[in-house]
């Protein structure tokens, strides 16, 4: 039996320049200051705010604030326990027994029991586009009010890495949830902040929560986990689609932190007073998403050919980001990284070449839509570019342009018509491969795919680590090889922030526990 337990945060932290936590600016002996309200410039607002149903940014950094998992991944993107004090592993690795914290609290007051990370689970089985994480559950039970069991059909090397996952995430719900619809669900957390008013395309407001029950088995936070400490107030959301309005935001002091901007926007605030330029890399990767379930690109050859027409330094060019090119769906120097053997798929920029796979094909002129959005610039501009080298393929295009709900909607739910839109993965390929499998299968919509079937069986029956990578091989070598998703570049996240703000930790997310305002 493995027994795992959360333990005080690393002395080493990762560099500032890739994602670490490390908070900038902050004298260590400044004694942080309570009250005020942090001022976010984001570029959207959530659609919705179920964590069941939530894949988008907008909608993850707002639901990372007011709920929370049993566990989650500390600034080296590791699992860690959150709402669970501690968890056990069977020795044949298909028993999973959470110990649950005691005296943690729900927003409404009422204590977190094992009947309500029951009733999550269940409801996540059902209605989550990420649900095939919880597929091979044979039971749960709840032995008493602070225990949690799962059992497992089957031996799964990954399972907890699995329940991490900041993407679609197991964040806990009271009981009462249990049969909401999809969406539809009372915001109801245990997190440090909690829900305050929203109004839709303008602002949303988080609440400093009172009665939070931190953790006390660290110094401070890690990533998502460990203690963490509200000094604000409130941190308020507005909404502010143009990234030039972000930066004039800054500028006047309108607005103390914003979300990613522009290269060439942010540039505009070095030396600026007041202002802080920051640069958190790498941050995302980018992708093409061709779907697979809507006609023309059902034709694999038609879709390896909008791969061979695709020229990624345009791309990167056009998206006016911060970006490397890199043709792995992980980052080089990870387990995973599987180099040059995987590298035959990327930035061919042949339109010569796709002329001749949409022959084989039979293309006979068939419209192929391409959607993206007004709320985020370099995923407009990447897809107007791409219309360009495609059309130099022969091939007949139209844009869609939408708003980024919409736009996020179509992506998971396949309507809409799109054949081929572009997005950000930032989670996944830290996480590695069991946090591919939902945005592989789901986004690009695959269905009866023997190949990544049989490979994903391998990757999680396999407890030694060559194992698994080898069926990574697989999975990343049929992903790029039939044109499913297009990788583009690796993303640096370009923000700035106030230097009167303290304690901000690059990170994936702008996180807002353990921050406070010097004024």
């Amino acid at each position: 039996m493995k027994h795992f337990t959360s333990r005080k945060a690393l002395g080493a932290l990762l560099s500032a320049t890739i994602l670490t936590s490390a908070p900038l600016g902050t004298a260590l002996a400044q004694e942080p200051k309570e009250g005020g309200t942090i001022i976010y410039a984001n570029n959207s607002g959530p659609g919705q705010l179920d964590p069941q149903m939530a894949a988008s940014l907008v909608e993850l950094e707002v639901l990372a604030h007011v709920m929370e998992g049993l566990v989650s991944m500390d600034e080296n993107y590791s699992a860690k326990p959150m709402l669970a004090e501690s968890y056990e592993i069977s020795d044949d690795g298909k028993t999973f027994t959470f110990k649950l914290r005691q005296g943690v609290k729900f927003h409404n007051g009422q204590e977190m029991t094992s009947e309500d990370v029951k009733a999550t689970y269940e409801r996540y089985a059902e209605v989550s586009p990420g649900k095939g994480t919880l597929a091979d559950v044979k039971e749960y039970r709840t032995p008493d009010p602070y225990t949690f069991v799962i059992e497992l059909n089957n031996l799964n090397a990954v399972f907890i890495d699995q329940l991490k996952t900041p993407v679609y995430p197991l964040y806990i719900m009271p009981a009462s949830q249990r049969n909401a619809p999809p969406r539809e669900i009372e915001v109801i957390g245990t997190g440090p902040f909690k829900p305050g008013e929203w109004v839709k395309d303008s602002h949303l407001i988080i609440e400093k929560n009172a009665d939070y029950q931190a953790r006390e088995d660290s110094d401070g936070p890690s990533g998502y986990v460990g203690k963490k400490t509200v000094y604000v107030d409130a941190v308020r959301y507005n909404f502010l689609p143009e990234a030039n309005a972000r930066v004039a935001a800054m500028q006047t002091g309108e607005a103390d932190i914003t979300t990613s901007l522009p290269l060439d926007l942010a540039k505009r605030l070095e030396g600026a007073e007041g202002v802080e330029p920051v640069t958190v890399f790498p941050y995302c990767q980018q992708y093409l998403i061709v779907h697979s379930g809507q006609a023309p690109t059902d034709n694999r050859l038609i879709r390896q050919a909008i791969r061979t027409a695709a020229d990624v330094d345009d791309l990167i060019l056009a998206s006016g980001e911060a970006a490397n090119k890199n043709f792995s769906m992980v980052y080089p120097g990870g387990d995973y990284f599987i180099g040059e053997e995987n590298a035959g798929w990327y930035d061919a920029g042949d339109p010569e070449a796709a002329k001749t796979l949409l022959e084989e094909a039979g293309y006979k002129g068939e419209q192929i839509l391409l959607q993206t959005n007004t709320n985020y610039d370099y995923m407009r501009d990447s897809i107007i570019v791409l219309g360009e080298q495609l059309k130099a393929a022969g091939m007949n295009v139209k844009l869609d342009v939408t708003d980024w709900t919409t736009n996020a909607s179509n992506l998971q739910s396949g309507n809409g018509g799109w054949n081929v839109s572009t997005t950000s993965f930032c989670s996944n390929p830290i996480l590695g491969p069991q946090q591919w499998e939902t945005m592989i299968y789901n986004f690009p919509h695959i269905e009866n795919n023997e190949k990544l079937d049989t490979a994903y069986a391998k990757f999680y029956s396999s407890l030694a680590l060559p194992d698994r990578v080898a069926a990574w091989k697989d999975i990343e070598a049929e992903v790029l090889e039939g044109a499913y998703m297009i990788k583009v570049s690796d993303r640096g996240s370009n923000r700035a922030l106030a230097t009167d703000l303290k304690g901000f930790r690059p990170y994936n997310i702008n996180t807002f526990w353990d921050m406070w305002l010097d004024r």
